[in-house]
């Protein structure tokens, strides 16, 4: 089936990275690698489910959405649906399933009346039909962690970000939001970006002149799949992916080749408490995540980011993880934090080590 957002998105993609390899060269090895890079994520040998999310994002209506709001806590498009257009849309962005960074929403509480032909049959499934719009209340409060994060971050006003780890594309629509020029999301998860897809066919329905329509794309793709010392961006981001890395030293060194000379990292992890020799390697999982290797403390995180190359190094925020934070929702309905703490002790995960917690480091090249 032929998937006219996911075309149009490729093609954006393409025409951001061959603009800016006018300037930057290092872009060249980015357009060399995109289309082996886009054909992955479709292969179904590689990802069984990619046909039906494919198939999802396809059949989501064509409509002509009012605004995007990319600057608020809930990522909104504004759009009138039909109430048959609502059913539609809800049933297919359930099939998109479990939905863990956001919160969206699509769709308006507003109406106006003017527009509404009084003789218009209730049944006739009339873009007049006004109908609520649809929340998608994810797993995770992102927009908490964004509030945490924002008033630390240099300007992103015309800056090119890369946003590793980037999941469903909250945060990287919240850097377009904040003014970036060019926002690149990095994820290898085929559900993710397929969910980024999704969001985006809505996006892609309002004027084709919103300011910040075409600035956020996505490669599906991990941050090592990516052309080392690209120094493409003026900020990067990697929040939520060192502890998954089972060589933090090279995930670290793979962010600064990313950076510009001078260029901004924003680094958010999980840490525990200590001095600067304190890291805790878990024996098997922590909080039921398997594939959690390194959490040091914040001491020994900076001088890890110093021993790589990174200059002005700081810690901006340390945040306990709550379960208003993270936790099961209608759209997310596996276990989530609560069933990963101490039941009588909500300080330690199950296996009894410390809660999460987290702490959001910037560092320069």
């Amino acid at each position: 089936m032929m998937n006219d957002t996911i075309v149009r998105a490729e093609r954006e993609l393409y025409l951001t990275l061959l603009t800016l390899a006018q300037t930057h060269p290092s872009a060249y090895e980015w357009l060399t690698l995109l289309p082996e890079w886009l054909r992955h994520i479709k292969d179904r040998s590689n990802y069984a489910h990619a046909p039906a999310y494919q198939a999802a994002v396809a059949r989501l209506p064509t409509v002509v959405a009012e605004s995007v709001a990319l600057d608020s806590d809930t990522l909104t498009i504004n759009v009138v649906l039909s109430d048959s257009e609502r059913k539609q849309t809800l049933a297919l962005l359930k099939q998109l399933m479990p939905w863990r960074k956001g919160p969206f929403q699509i769709g308006s509480s507003q109406i106006d009346s003017g527009e509404i032909d009084s003789n218009q049959n209730s049944d006739s499934g009339s873009i007049h039909e006004q109908s609520q719009p649809i929340f998608i209340d994810t797993e995770w409060h992102s927009d908490w962690k964004w509030r945490r994060v924002a008033p630390h971050l240099g300007n992103l006003k015309g800056r090119r970000v890369l946003d590793v780890g980037g999941g469903s594309g909250y945060h990287g629509w919240r850097m377009a939001g904040a003014g970036a020029e060019t926002v690149i999301i990095v994820d290898p998860s085929c559900l993710f970006y397929h969910q980024f897809m999704a969001f985006r066919h809505f996006v892609g329905a309002a004027d084709a002149n919103a300011e910040n329509s075409y600035r956020t794309h996505y490669i599906p793709v991990p941050l090592e799949a990516l052309p080392t010392h690209s120094q493409l961006f003026d900020t990067v981001f990697s929040m939520g992916v060192l502890y998954h890395r089972q060589s933090p030293f090279e995930h670290l060194q793979q962010l600064r080749g990313q950076l510009v000379n001078g260029g901004e990292l924003v680094l958010e992890t999980l840490v525990i408490d200590g001095d600067a020799n304190s890291v805790l390697v878990p024996q098997d999982r922590y909080a039921q995540m398997n594939n959690v290797y390194f959490l040091p403390s914040v001491a020994a995180l900076i001088g890890w980011l110093e021993k790589v190359g990174f200059t002005n190094v700081r810690c901006v925020d340390v945040a306990v993880t709550s379960t208003d934070e993270q936790r099961q929702t209608d759209w997310m309905s596996y276990q989530s934090l609560s069933d990963f703490l101490d039941p009588t002790d909500p300080s330690k995960t199950i296996e009894g080590y410390s809660a999460p917690k987290r702490a959001t480091i910037i560092a320069n090249r």
